[in-house]
């Protein structure tokens, strides 16, 4: 029924309506190339292409038995020298202010470098940054990245949510506005299916002339090629 109620609509829109034609790729909604940004080893990879993956999710490490040992003593030191300071906080006013000092810095200067040797160490463990599928695998255990010439090692992207990015004649830059209906083909699918513009980018093509715009759908296979036409309703 409601696919009934859609076309009539369609049919109605049409009979007082402007089709503009557009051509679009496919591509998914959210894509990434992930690297690491440290020097080292791949020490173990735990997906492969095609794997799911939650967001945060560890992806692969390297081997960093150092720097979590310099974590680790990093937070040693910063648990004693965080006692010291709150000892000599009890006592403060009893104590030469400079000598209060020099606790207290010790306390800061501990706390930074449990930050540093945390990011040094997260800087080892390669995560997910968003729910999604891997799609592309360039890297095995014992492997050597470099922080110095970083090279993509896996590549992700959502793994149902996908745009079609559409090409459009720049003369309808006027026209062509969110909230309007796209009605289109995927080539090598007889079918049609229609969705709504959900964004125009704003500027327009230097190279070729065209605009583009995104329409949010599901499911398509990202790289496909497709036509449409984006219908424009006679404000008349």
């Amino acid at each position: 029924m409601k696919r009934i109620v859609l076309s009539l609509m369609l049919a109605m829109i049409a009979l007082r309506a402007e089709e503009i034609y557009a051509t679009f790729n496919v591509e998914a909604k959210r894509h990434a190339d992930l690297a690491f940004t440290t020097t080292g080893i791949v020490g173990k990879v735990y997906v492969d292409t095609a794997s799911k993956v939650k967001k945060d999710e560890v992806l692969a490490t390297l081997e960093n038995s150092d720097a979590k040992a310099s974590l680790e003593i990093a937070k040693t030191a910063l648990k004693y020298a965080k006692r010291d300071y709150e000892r000599q906080l009890k006592v403060k006013k009893l104590v030469d202010e400079a000598k209060f000092d020099q606790y207290a810095y010790r306390y800061e200067h501990a706390k930074a470098q449990v930050a540093l040797q945390q990011a040094l160490y997260d800087k080892t463990v390669l995560k997910a940054p968003f729910d999604g599928v891997i799609y592309e695998k360039k890297v095995e255990a014992g492997d050597a990245v470099s922080g110095a010439m970083i090279r993509t090692i896996f590549k992700i992207q959502s793994i149902k949510a996908r745009k079609l990015v559409l090409d459009i004649d720049q003369k309808y830059w006027q026209k062509v506005k969110p909230g309007l209906l796209f009605r289109y083909h995927v080539d090598g699918d007889a079918k049609t299916y229609t969705g709504t513009i959900a964004r125009v980018y704003p500027y327009a093509d230097s190279d070729n002339r065209k605009l583009h715009a995104e329409v949010e759908v599901e499911g398509f296979t990202p790289g496909l090629f497709g036509t449409g036409y984006i219908i424009v309703p006679d404000t008349k």
